[in-house]
């Protein structure tokens, strides 16, 4: 019986590391909102922050300004006009915010 529960135990833990693991996963890059597909924000900020001098920088700004924006420009650079939401966007400092 002891060997049961101390199984029983052991594989309880190894479930609940992995779910904490999948679930840090998510949040590295992103901000993730309820209802928005981090999915697509991941695809679409990676290949935007493609030639990026400092790509995670890149990705994590543009990851938190698709979240509240629902959008992102095409290309590497500029296109900013496709999504006002992403190009209005300034830091503390009154400068862009997104990448």
């Amino acid at each position: 019986m002891t060997k049961l529960s101390t199984t029983l135990v052991f594989l309880m833990l190894i479930l609940s590391l992995s779910y904490l693991e999948a679930t840090m996963a998510d949040s590295v890059g992103f901000v993730l909102l309820v209802g928005v597909d981090s999915g697509f924000c991941a695809s679409k900020c990676n290949k935007r922050c493609s030639k990026a001098s400092v790509v995670d920088r890149c990705v994590k700004y543009c990851g938190i300004c698709c979240g509240e924006c629902k959008c992102v420009p095409s290309g590497t650079y500029g296109n900013k006009n496709e999504c006002p939401c992403y190009r209005d966007k300034l830091n503390n400092k009154g400068k862009p915010k997104c990448p």
